[in-house]
């Protein structure tokens, strides 16, 4: 199957790997019409804006319903009222939000199996719906098991969502509420996000040479930078045999706190020495 051979990532560097993936915050992309870097005020002002039209549609109980479940935060309570919300109203202009909305809860469980089902049905419905493309195409090659039978086929489903959500944002015109440098700056965020899930599927599959070109485009630039990435692209310029930048990318890597940080210092020093060998050879 593909993916089973991973380079020279060591067992304990792949052990501290998941634990990292769980252990991070798991919160959602917020809507690409509000924009990242707007107050919170100006966030809900937008998302009225863009419920407007919708609720123009919708009767007063549907519009209480659906105020509730977003204004829920307990996951227990918030998932009750998005299955009664998806049961009374299953054609509702709102149904796609609810969508999300659990997608995001059961995401933020830890719950893999409810994400992608609600994912799937978000799509659906909404099919360009970019940062739920961005979030289960990023998902699926973090979670990826080599012995799990429909692996590869997920593997394809999470490049197919990947390249989709970068084909939407190449599209995207910019909303009307946001300036142009919030509006970059909220593509920008997704088309890292869109780079690294790919990055992650041709790593799973072993293709290291398109695995670096995306998770090069993911770092490049980033504001923030994801340890996980830094860590695959060295596994793939060492691959490769491209030790400086493998040296380098480990080195940024063993600079971030968190789980894989010890493995980064340790690989930067080995490709330091490989360097030394190929060199003088």
């Amino acid at each position: 199957m593909r993916g089973a051979r991973v380079g020279k990532i060591s067992a304990v560097a792949w052990v501290a790997l998941i634990v990292f993936f769980l252990s991070a915050p798991r919160s959602s992309l917020q809507s690409l019409s509000a924009g990242p870097n707007l107050n919170a005020a100006e966030n809900e002002m937008a998302e009225r804006m863009e419920l407007s039209n919708v609720y123009a549609l919708a009767d007063k109980e549907e519009i209480v319903a659906y105020e509730n479940f977003i204004k829920e935060w307990a996951p227990a309570k918030k998932i009750q009222l998005g299955t009664n919300f998806l049961k009374k109203y299953p054609k509702s202009k709102l149904a796609e939000r609810v969508d999300v909305g659990m997608m995001n809860v059961y995401d933020a469980q830890q719950d893999w199996k409810n994400t992608s089902l609600f994912a799937d049905r978000a799509l659906a419905l909404e099919p360009d719906d970019v940062d739920v493309l961005t979030i289960i195409g990023w998902t699926i090659p973090h979670l990826y098991t080599s012995d799990d039978p429909s692996g590869d086929q997920e593997l394809d489903k999470a490049e197919k969502y990947a390249e989709h959500a970068m084909d939407v944002l190449a599209r995207m015109h910019k909303p009307v509420d946001m300036s142009d440098a919030q509006f970059a700056t909220a593509k920008a965020k997704r088309e890292f996000r869109a780079h690294s899930a790919l990055g992650l599927v041709y790593f799973r599959r072993d293709d290291y040479e398109r695995s670096a070109k995306e998770l090069e485009q993911a770092t490049n630039g980033n504001p923030v930078l994801d340890q996980t990435d830094l860590f695959v692209l060295g596994v793939d310029l060492q691959n490769l045999k491209r030790y400086a930048e493998a040296e380098a990318s480990f080195t940024a890597c063993g600079q971030i706190g968190g789980a894989l940080q010890d493995e980064c210092k340790q690989n930067a020093t080995s490709v330091r020495t490989l360097a030394k060998i190929s060199q003088a050879q």
